[in-house]
């Protein structure tokens, strides 16, 4: 193996970390929309939606430790190529691979959440149109 095998992460260990900071302040910012929506008629929909967010929170915060212990590994790697210990940087190497997979799998699991979310939502947008339509006569 040689110094270019790593280096091919970078840009995707880079963008993928891009992608889990802007699903982070999305988080944040849900976060902050659902403060502002805090009502008696919508509390049990909040208290779901708060248990969600923190489980996205905890799963987006491991998809960003694995993902930069990932980055940091294979930098490791490359370093140990470049001085010529081909060992120690297959071993960063894999292990490198081992906590990209790792961070990947906390996406999955935290995309599932996402969608048990909006399916909570939608549940709710749904309920009340049915009242509404009732309640006006359709």
């Amino acid at each position: 193996m040689d110094l270019t095998t790593p280096a091919l992460l970078f840009p995707a260990i880079s963008l993928l970390l891009l992608a889990y900071t802007n699903r982070f302040l999305v988080l944040a910012q849900l976060i902050r929309q659902l403060k502002q929506m805090d009502t008696e008629e919508d509390h049990s929909l909040i208290a779901r939606q708060i248990s969600m967010l923190r489980q996205r929170i905890t799963l987006t915060k491991r998809m960003q430790a694995f993902g930069v212990l990932s980055f940091f590994l294979c930098t490791v790697s490359m370093f140990l190529l470049f001085l010529g210990s081909e060992l120690p940087g297959v071993i960063a190497f894999g292990i490198s691979l081992v906590l990209l997979s790792m961070s990947l799998l906390y996406s999955l699991y935290e995309i599932q959440i996402s969608t048990n979310a909006i399916n909570v939502e939608l549940a709710n947008f749904e309920a009340r149109k049915g009242t509404a339509g009732k309640e006006s006569g359709h």
